[in-house]
């Protein structure tokens, strides 16, 4: 890559904005959204949001800030999930942090906290559990939606679940909590009424885990093992025994694993078993209620 030099300067010899930026299009214009991830990664070296960098188009910019955006770029360029370089994501209109810990959420996920805020009012008092939390993002939207609801979330990763806490914390959320442990055996005796989870559901063999942002997020939140139900079939044969009579269990799964997923579910019993589409269309949520507790 061409060394960031400004073409464009300003009256006292600094790189400016616009080109430091132009700089910027040039290095990942390779890439699929290169112009909006430079524009991204350089308002956040200078604190500012995409907008101010117009307002700021002649700024002269400090050496140290060209050196950061340019170790940004190259890290780009080189595949890094812009969320990890940013360490933020934002999820059901919250500004997450996420760390290499952390599976990034996806926006068809949000479908998984549509469906839970429809299942209770917000003058309810149901109990929530979001077994895998990762970075917290389902727990944190439901739990800031619904002040009235109590939310635990789990996760295996103490590293996962310390990020999960710290978006928490940020909104002051006081009707969560957090417990290490691998998906319901945190839980104890506890019941709940409604179980949401976005499990690891890719198949183990699938060649996406070695391309794009997946090659850089965690393994343990992705694999699903050979044909990407294992973690699935564990969490509905357990999930029962975590919830009360006719709460309900919402799992996000792949595109294709709809019917495998109805399928589990009515084995164990379950009943009302439907799959819920995403804004594109595909089979995204598969949910069931429990008609007695384990």
């Amino acid at each position: 890559m061409m060394p960031i030099a400004a073409q464009m300067e300003t009256g006292n010899g600094a790189c400016s904005v616009a080109s430091v930026l132009a700089e910027g299009y040039r290095c990942l214009s390779g890439t699929e959204s290169g112009r909006l991830d430079a524009e991204l990664l350089l308002a956040h070296v200078l604190g500012c949001t995409r907008a101010d960098l117009i307002r700021r188009h002649f700024e002269g910019l400090s050496a140290a800030h060209v050196a950061v955006f340019h170790e940004l770029l190259h890290a780009r360029r080189d595949g890094a999930p812009v969320a990890y370089l940013l360490q933020q994501r934002e999820f059901w209109s919250i500004g997450l942090r996420v760390t290499q810990d952390t599976f990034i959420p996806r926006p068809e996920t949000e479908l998984l906290v549509e469906l839970a805020l429809a299942h209770g009012r917000t003058d309810d008092t149901l109990r929530v559990a979001d077994s895998g939390t990762g970075s917290g993002a389902i727990a944190v939207a439901v739990a800031a939606e619904r002040p009235r609801w109590s939310v635990i979330a789990t996760d295996i990763s103490k590293p996962a679940l310390a990020v999960a806490r710290e978006n928490a914390d940020r909104l002051s959320l006081r009707n969560i909590g957090f417990v290490c442990g691998n998906w319901f055996a945190p839980m104890c005796e506890e019941a709940f009424d409604l179980i949401l989870c976005n499990p690891p559901y890719v198949p183990s063999t699938d060649p996406h885990l070695l391309e794009g942002d997946l090659r850089f997020e965690p393994r343990l939140a992705l694999d699903g093992g050979g044909d990407g139900l294992l973690s699935l079939r564990r969490i509905i044969g357990a999930a029962r025994y975590s919830m009360r009579p006719h709460g309900w269990l919402m799992l996000e799964h792949g595109a294709t694993q709809g019917r495998a997923v109805r399928e589990l579910l009515n084995e164990q019993g379950y009943a009302g078993v439907r799959t819920h589409l995403d804004l594109a269309g595909l089979e995204r949520v598969s949910i069931g209620r429990c008609e007695e507790s384990g």
